[in-house]
Parts: structure tokens; C-alpha cells; sequence
């Protein structure tokens, strides 16, 4: 492998964990999180977006303008609606990323269960210790 290729490599992978912290950072906020999952049932307004979380049009828009920077949301004008819709794609590294961690904690659960289920081995007295009663 050359040096070029190698650092290639390394830009690549540097790109991945910043998208990966974009997209963990967009989903740090909850109401970008309660947005997200009202998109997933089907595209919305900035304003229809806004009014269940008791927020202004300009916050709302901030929190949109977030979501469209990592690319989890494209918004679309349509007259004088802007129109909002989720793009779920950049959600998968950060899935994959926790798949890892689940199947880790699932296995170390799993063993320490086992732990808990197996039943101990009756210890015997030494011989020479008699046993009182």
C-alpha cells in the first residue's frame, strides 16, 4: 500500500466519524428528535412542525436548518410552504454504530445471566471435619 493510499484511507475514515458526530448531534436535541419522528409518518410544513412543540416559526427553522445540514431532512418550497422531508439514509452509520455496541452488551448480558443460572456444585467437607448437626 502506498502512503497516498494510506492517507486516502485516513481522510475517509476521519469524513466518516465527522458525519457520525453530525448526526449524533442533530439527534442530541429532542425536539429534533420528536420532528424526525413526525416526518416519518409522512412530509410536513415548518409551521405543522413547529406548533406541537409551542415553538416559533424562526426556532423551528433552526432546528430544520440543523436537520438538513446532516442530511436527515430536504425541504421544499411550494408557494409560500416550505415543505419538509425525511431522508432516513444518513441515519445508517449511526445504526450500524449502534448495532455494534447492542450485539457487545447483548453477549456480556447474556454471559452474566448464565452466571446467575447455573446452579453451584454442593461444596464436601474436608476430610477430617466432621459435620455438626
Amino acid at each position: 500500500m502506498t502512503v497516498e493510499e494510506e492517507r486516502n484511507i485516513l481522510n475517509h475514515m476521519v469524513e466518516d466519524i465527522a458525519e457520525l458526530d453530525a448526526v449524533f448531534h442533530a439527534l442530541a436535541n429532542g425536539a429534533r428528535r420528536h420532528m424526525l419522528g413526525r416526518l416519518s409518518d409522512r412530509d410536513l410544513t415548518v409551521g405543522e412542525l413547529a406548533e406541537p412543540l409551542t415553538m416559533t416559526l424562526a426556532a423551528a427553522s433552526k432546528h430544520i436548518k440543523v436537520l438538513e445540514r446532516v442530511g436527515l431532512v430536504e425541504q421544499s418550497v411550494e408557494g409560500r410552504r416550505h415543505v419538509c422531508r425525511l431522508v432516513a439514509m444518513p441515519l445508517a452509520p449511526a445504526a450500524n454504530w449502534l448495532r455494534f455496541y447492542l450485539l457487545h452488551w447483548e453477549s456480556r448480558l447474556s454471559a452474566s445471566e448464565n452466571l446467575f443460572h447455573t446452579k453451584p456444585e454442593p461444596t464436601k467437607p474436608e476430610p477430617g471435619i466432621e459435620e455438626k448437626l
